[in-house]
């Protein structure tokens, strides 16, 4: 079966590519991916899918699934395929999208001799403020013993770890004036905002290396003459575990609260994206991966230790139910992510094949936890002890 797997893949690899190609030519931004969640709709129902869309309200979200009609597990792969503003699909999510939605075509080829179900979620919007929140939230991911995707990268790694994070907004209102007549009769929102980021950067030495703060001023005024009364700033707050983020974030705001009480202005706080937790890689379900890719002839050599790329939704999910978020190599060159070289390698031939293997060991160790009772106990197990391993 695994060969037939295989076989399927190698025979629709035309197909699936176009697809792919497809999104990278039409490239959304998240929750408005309608061309592209399109896409992998139809090529799903295609394949006798049954979709349901519009999944709690979000009109790019969609959840495909595939019955058996017999008992098993439910094996989910979960879909991506917003692009980023300006450089596209920078981040591969073309290919990502596809490989799911191919992994989970090929495996429903061989669902009705295992028993179980194959669901696909399409899932919008990763890269500003992740529907994978909202659908972990709301309970969709009840309905699956095991969550699986990849991700398209310069070089193999094993599913690693990610950080918890919150995107954070300060506004400060002050109060305007002519900057030259009358500076006196002012209070200089521009001022808590940079003192804001200068109580920030001293906070840095007083952090564990494993905590990330970046921030943008994405209000600062309009005119060098008037004295600005209202700025904004925009921050990401990131720490190792989702447990570190509370105390952060309160000294973070202890920073804002400082600026504003140094210069008189008012301030408030709020979230502009929402939070993503920290990705709790199931390890027993990414050594089957690895071993599934080793079997189509990457080098075990070649696959790297899992590093931290940032943060995921995909972490939110995790904390709920098995997960795993391999890369796979889809160029020779040293570019990274949200890059336009990286964009290229995501329309490239080799980002294709790239694409190809990955959909074919995601597939494969799909097939592995609906064939290998111990396995499968094996990858609950462990998530059922996951808070000794944190």
């Amino acid at each position: 079966m695994k060969e037939s797997i295989t076989a399927f893949l190698d025979g629709n690899y035309t197909l699936f590519k176009d697809v792919a190609r497809y999104i990278w030519e039409h490239p959304e931004l998240g929750y408005d991916e309608h061309q592209s969640s399109y896409k992998l709709i139809e090529t799903l129902a295609s394949f006798g899918f049954v979709v349901e869309q519009n999944i709690d309200g979000m009109e790019t979200a969609f959840i495909a699934v595939y019955d058996s009609g017999r008992p098993g597990p439910s094996i989910s792969f979960l879909a991506e395929y917003d692009a980023l503003p300006e450089i596209g699909h920078a981040c591969g999510h073309n290919l990502i999208g596809t490989m799911s939605t191919a992994a989970g075509i090929a495996l429903s080829r061989v669902v009705t001799a295992t028993g179980g179900k194959v669901l696909v979620y399409g899932t919008p919007a990763e890269e500003t403020g992740g529907a994978k929140v909202a659908l972990a939230e709301k309970g969709y991911f009840s309905r699956t013993d095991a969550a699986l995707m990849c991700h398209p990268y310069k070089s193999y790694e094993r599913s690693g770890s990610s950080m918890a994070m919150e995107a954070l907004q300060f506004d400060f209102k002050g109060k305007s004036a002519h900057a030259a007549a009358s500076p006196h009769e002012g209070i200089n929102a521009l001022d808590a905002v940079i003192s804001l980021f200068n109580n920030v950067n001293a906070l840095r030495q007083q952090v564990t290396p494993n905590v990330r703060i970046h921030g943008v001023i994405t209000q600062g005024g309009t005119v060098p003459n008037v004295i600005p009364d209202r700025t904004q700033a925009k921050f990401y707050v990131r720490a190792s575990t989702v447990e570190q983020l509370p105390d952060l974030v309160r000294r973070v705001k202890d920073c804002a609260a400082g600026a504003a009480l140094g210069t008189g202005c008012e301030w408030d706080f709020s979230h502009y994206e929402l939070g993503y937790a920290n990705l709790l890689t199931n390890t027993a379900m990414s050594d089957a991966f690895t071993n599934n890719l080793v079997s189509l002839g990457i080098p075990l050599e070649d696959i790297e230790t899992g590093n931290d790329h940032g943060s995921l939704d995909l972490g939110n999910v995790s904390q709920i139910v098995p997960s795993i978020h391999p890369y796979i190599k889809i160029t020779d060159g040293l570019h990274n992510l949200h890059t336009k070289e990286f964009c290229a390698a995501a329309n490239s031939e080799q980002g294709y094949e790239g694409m190809l293997i990955g959909a074919k060991s995601l597939a494969l160790t799909g097939f592995d936890l609906l064939t290998d009772p111990k396995l499968l106990k094996a990858v609950k197990e462990e998530f059922e002890n996951r808070e000794k391993r944190t």
